[in-house]
């Protein structure tokens, strides 16, 4: 692993772990990766790491939290119940990349910073895909999609398709690496074949984007305005992508979510139950998941107590479904 990445022993995680008599909890149960151990040889399907990071936010004129999001998700994480419906043995918790960097500073600081980001996060994507293994990555800005992306595209050797479960397309100019711009980059440099945003609010599309998908057919839209219209959101989202073959990535930014508090939160989204659903009947393979920009304390003094419970839900619906599709 690259420097910058800790990697977790079995301690690390006990540590979070509320042990109690008679229940077995997933921090107990979860793979590591053994000294001198390849990931090729781990028998887990699934690797999760976390990127606790909130620069390319910032370099977005957005409000830093992103990066105090992962802990809190290891912890509820890892004290949930291991049993029958999730023994735990089928993940491996990885790690975490730690970045060192500075708050203050000019926006351009901020776009070096990120684009620093970017060549740390895809070696280690890079790696996960190629022992075969799914990973679940938890940020974290949007801005790590392309890196993420960039990953298994290196790992697959081709382009990779992606879902984007999201407001906001993420599509702005090419002017310095930020959390708006991660798809036009992955886009311009032949990463991303094709692109599909679902649940795109209208009121948050500005003119260049539209003049972007108009001229790019390889992006597909769904709007929010016509998902609430809908009657069954996951047959919605499962129509939706059919036109997107493997191999396919799936992203979850948490503003799509009514009341979840991240950077850019809305009082108008799809319910964490319509989203569990999504994930619950999703019948294509998908290479991985990324789920993004949900904040525990912002930077402005809000708190979410419920972040890493809301996120945790999401992390073993997708390994409850994916399992056997690896």
């Amino acid at each position: 692993m690259t420097r910058s990445f800790k990697t977790y022993g079995r301690e690390d995680l006990l540590a979070y772990v509320n042990l109690r008599e008679g229940e077995t909890k997933l921090g107990q149960q979860v793979a590591i990766l053994e000294p001198e151990q390849e990931l090729s040889a781990s028998s887990a399907g699934f690797v999760l790491i976390g990127i606790p990071e909130d620069t390319g936010i910032a370099a977005n004129y957005g409000i830093r939290g992103a990066a105090t999001t992962w802990e809190i998700v290891l912890k509820a994480f890892l004290n949930t119940q291991s049993n029958s419906f999730l023994p735990g043995a089928e993940l491996l918790v990885l790690g975490h990349f730690e970045f060192d960097l500075p708050h203050n500073g000019s926006r351009e600081d901020l776009i070096a910073q990120v684009s620093m980001i970017d060549q740390h996060v895809y070696p280690v994507i890079q790696r996960i895909v190629a022992a075969g293994k799914t990973p679940i990555i938890i940020g974290g800005g949007h801005n790590n999609a392309y890196p993420i992306i960039k990953g298994c595209s290196a790992a697959l050797g081709k382009k990779i398709n992606v879902v984007n479960i999201d407001a906001h397309a993420d599509l702005r100019s090419i002017d310095g690496r930020h959390s708006g711009n991660g798809f036009s980059y992955a886009l311009r440099e032949g990463y991303l074949e094709n692109y599909g945003i679902f649940g795109l609010q209208q009121n948050y599309v500005n003119t260049f984007m539209l003049d972007s998908v108009a001229k790019n057919s390889k992006i597909k839209l769904e709007y929010f305005e016509d998902i609430l219209l809908a009657d069954n959101i996951p047959a919605t989202f499962k129509a939706f992508i059919a036109e997107l073959p493997a191999p396919l990535g799936m992203e979850i930014d948490l503003d799509i979510i009514t009341g979840v508090l991240s950077s850019a939160a809305t009082p108008s989204g799809i319910s964490l139950n319509d989203l569990r659903k999504i994930l619950l009947s999703t019948s294509a393979k998908l290479s991985y998941l990324h789920i993004c920009e949900g904040a525990y304390l912002m930077e402005d003094g809000r708190t979410n107590p419920l972040i890493g419970k809301t996120i945790s839900f999401l992390i073993t619906d997708f390994i409850k479904t994916q399992r056997v599709k690896v």
